[in-house]
């Protein structure tokens, strides 16, 4: 394991949502559509995401949005 790795902290689903102001429908349509970080499998039934991965997400959107003018 890199070191990187070994210092990433993982967020659950309800601090994603939050941090990137998304429903869960539509995390989980982008996850779908390859337009989003896919989770990492914790347990059976938990999943988290790499925190780095959803910063660099929100930035890219910043990048974007603002390449196309910003928003209405």
């Amino acid at each position: 394991m890199s070191d990187a790795s070994s210092q990433s902290t993982l967020l659950r689903r309800p601090e994603v949502l939050r941090r990137c102001g998304i429903s869960n429908s539509t995390l989980h349509r982008l996850i779908n559509a390859g337009d989003f970080p896919a989770p990492i499998q914790l347990g059976p039934r938990a999943v988290a995401w790499i925190e780095e991965e959803i910063t660099a997400w929100i930035e890219q959107r910043i990048v974007a949005s603002r390449a196309q003018g910003g928003a209405a």
